[in-house]
């Protein structure tokens, strides 16, 4: 079934065909119901790669995750229900979703830009991606609109999108203050990356505020993984005098720190509170469950798909080589969630 027979069949010009399906104007609802009934009960769908070229859209975006690292996120709980969040609220904005793959590193020619033009992509999602990737620096750069979430590449038709971190952590560590912990440590994630970074400010920030003392060796960096934070945690209570408290800048790590207090026989909360970030499904599994920041993963990927179609479907008054994009980043909230792991009397 075509287009042509389609049109034998329905009495009508392939134009009017074209025009129905694409809901034109020039076609009476009565006929633009009737081919569409039609085409229903005849199983027709359009040539989809057809219609890109005489549209000039393909009505699908890009995703690159992770740069070079994707078979890692794919044991990262909280990216995997952000990448979920993001192909719901594509699909909901009538939206095709296309895995960009990074470009292999001994082809100094191959990038994500000639991806997104090869496959006429109308723009990217680029999800936790570190700002000093080449090749994304090249995309940036580009007419390309771009949404970032939690990266903080920056270019001419780029928006950002990320929790509040920052606040988030501020967050967890007034919560632990308030329970009268003073030795509070944190164990972060990869500092060359935003989230991590601003969690790391915010617990500074709450620090500061709160007249609490930060040892220097009272922040350990670990990589989101479960294992760094066991590592972490090891390093955290050998010191001579170990804090009563951590502040995990991921659930995974949080988790790996109870660990660590479970090896020496330590009762968490008793002996140490912990509180992590992200609110993964583990969180309110182990025992006792754990305290932690939530991150909203819907409202993260509503409003990256949000932020995209407002650079794709916005007014646009300049020359797209004038045009720049605002960089203050969208930022959604978080809030803290107690459970037993920082609960007193768990």
């Amino acid at each position: 079934m075509n287009i042509r027979e389609l049109a034998r069949r329905s009495g009508v010009s392939t134009a009017t065909v074209s025009r129905a399906l694409n809901d034109r104007a020039e076609v009476s609802e009565a006929t633009r119901e009737r081919i569409r009934r039609l085409a229903s009960e005849l199983g027709y769908a359009p040539n989809e790669p057809a219609r890109t070229l005489v549209r000039r859209r393909s009505d699908t975006i890009g995703l690159i995750w992770d740069s070079g690292q994707e078979a890692q996120g794919l044991h990262n709980p909280f990216l995997l229900g952000l990448l979920s969040a993001v192909r719901t609220a594509l699909s909901e904005a009538d939206y095709h979703l296309m895995l960009l793959t990074t470009p292999a590193a001994d082809d100094p020619d191959a990038s994500y830009l000639q991806a997104v033009r090869r496959h006429n992509l109308e723009g990217v999602i680029v999800l936790t991606t570190p700002p000093d990737d080449r090749c994304l620096r090249v995309l940036a750069a580009s007419d390309v609109p771009c949404a970032g979430i939690d990266t903080a590449f920056t270019g001419p038709h780029t928006v950002r999108v990320s929790s509040d971190n920052a606040a988030g952590a501020e967050a967890a560590v007034e919560h632990l203050h308030t329970l009268g912990h003073r030795r509070i440590a944190t164990i972060t994630g990869p500092l060359h990356l935003p989230p991590a970074a601003e969690r790391l400010a915010g617990y500074r920030r709450a620090c500061e505020r709160l007249g609490l003392a930060v040892p220097e060796e009272y922040v350990v960096e670990g990589d989101f993984f479960l294992d760094s934070g066991q590592r972490a945690g090891d390093r955290l209570l050998a010191l001579g005098e170990p804090p009563t408290a951590i502040f995990a800048a991921g659930d995974q790590m949080a988790i790996g720190a109870m660990h660590a207090a479970a090896d020496l026989n330590l009762s968490v909360p008793r002996d140490l509170a912990v509180v992590g970030f992200d609110d993964i499904d583990a969180a309110a599994l182990v025992r006792p469950s754990l305290s932690t920041v939530a991150q909203d993963q819907r409202a993260l990927g509503e409003a990256a798909v949000a932020a995209l179609r407002g650079l794709l479907d916005g007014p646009d008054l300049t020359p797209r080589s004038e045009r720049t994009v605002s960089a203050t980043p969208r930022i959604v909230p978080t809030r803290l969630l107690v459970r037993g792991s920082s609960r007193p009397g768990a």
